[in-house]
């Protein structure tokens, strides 16, 4: 019995993707249960599992854009395990090792080869490939593109080459490297251009003395922890303080929506994570019922989501404020651009000792 692998349906906005990586390739065994791909979204990257045993087979390839519902896999049920190899038929006969040709015919390549060829310029049928039977692989292209060792083999060095043409062959090696954005990097990217055009932004800076919290957080730290087994950080403060001032200020929490002005009468604040994959901002529920433990708690466990490739739509959707935090990456100051339809976010910075002037004294 074969069954299909199919893209399953993510969220009633999100109609294709693309097939990021295979964690298996054709004639593996898979079991239930078990993660055989990554699909990237222009939202969210998620793991695809398979919903039976049996050996698989690949029907489309890294790289493909894959509408929902489509077919990417076939698992035969029937088909067993592989079996560890008797040491008597572990090695090739001579005679069947002298038919596997050098290299694979010329044109029949992988989808993901053919994809980096049209990116690149690269010629697969001059690059030496490492997979069986000498075919061109995903990582001989990239290392083409990356070494420039296609460029070197296949001019003879007794041809004198131009300077122009030195220039070209350059910048298409070594100098300048192509990489397509992945379906979320381009919605980030269109996001942030229209909140910067549709938007009046306007950025204020403050300097806060955090002497206090800093003091509160050596105190009670170690029975914080002791009792709720989260260190106490700075984000749970700020993301007090920024309940507090939403409610000092209804006016900041709300948005505009056609001629109308929508106040919201809850307190869900966005936390903005970087990721490899790009900013992620998940949304803390309900802050001005949590606790600073229960804030640190969701943090933790929607950064480590986010990190990992598992954060849902459902993590993202809701928030009325965001809290960005380039201090960890060592930012005095910065202009953060506002998460649409958000009306405002606040940016946190490094905290640094520094004199300063109290009552007439520097202290």
């Amino acid at each position: 019995m074969a069954t299909e692998v199919k893209i399953p349906a993510l969220g009633e906005s999100i109609t294709s993707g693309i097939l990021a990586t295979w964690h298996v390739k054709t004639g593996d065994f898979v079991e239930e249960g078990q993660a055989i791909f990554e699909l990237e979204t222009d939202k969210i990257t998620s793991e695809g599992m398979a919903e039976v045993s049996g050996t698989i087979d690949l029907k489309a390839s890294e790289g493909d854009e894959v509408e929902v519902g489509s077919v990417i896999a076939v698992i035969d049920e029937a088909a067993a395990p592989d079996k560890e190899p008797d040491d008597s038929t572990s090695e090739a006969p001579a005679e069947l090792e002298e038919e596997i040709p050098e290299q694979a015919p010329a044109g029949q390549h992988p989808a993901s080869v053919r994809r980096i060829a049209n990116e690149s310029g690269i010629d697969p049928d001059t690059v030496k490939g490492t997979g069986k039977g000498g075919r061109v692989t995903k990582a001989d292209m990239l290392s083409a593109t990356k070494t420039g060792d296609m460029i070197e083999e296949s001019t003879p060095s007794n041809v004198p080459v131009s300077q122009e043409a030195q220039e070209k062959l350059s910048n298409t090696s070594d100098r300048v490297t192509r990489k397509k954005m992945t379906p979320l990097r381009r919605t980030i990217a269109k996001r942030l251009v229209e909140a910067q055009q549709t938007t009046a932004m306007l950025t204020t800076f403050n300097e806060v003395d955090m002497s206090a919290v800093m003091s509160c957080r050596k105190t009670h730290q170690e029975a914080f922890v002791k009792a709720h087994g989260v260190k106490l950080g700075f984000m749970s403060f700020f993301t007090k303080a920024v309940v507090h001032a939403l409610k000092a200020y209804p006016a900041l929490n709300a948005r505009i929506e056609g001629d109308e002005i929508v106040t919201h009468n809850f307190y869900d604040i966005g936390i903005a994570v970087s990721t490899p994959k790009g900013l992620m901002v998940p949304v803390v529920r309900d802050c001005d019922t949590k606790s600073f433990a229960d804030i640190e708690q969701d943090i933790i466990v929607y950064a480590t989501k986010a990190k990992e490739g598992k954060i849902g739509i459902e993590d993202l959707q809701g928030g009325v404020f965001t809290i960005t935090n380039g201090g960890i990456f060592g930012s005095m100051l910065s202009t953060p651009i506002l998460n649409s339809p958000q009306s405002g976010i606040l940016g946190m910075h490094a905290i640094q000792d520094r004199p300063t002037a109290v009552a007439g004294e520097v202290v």
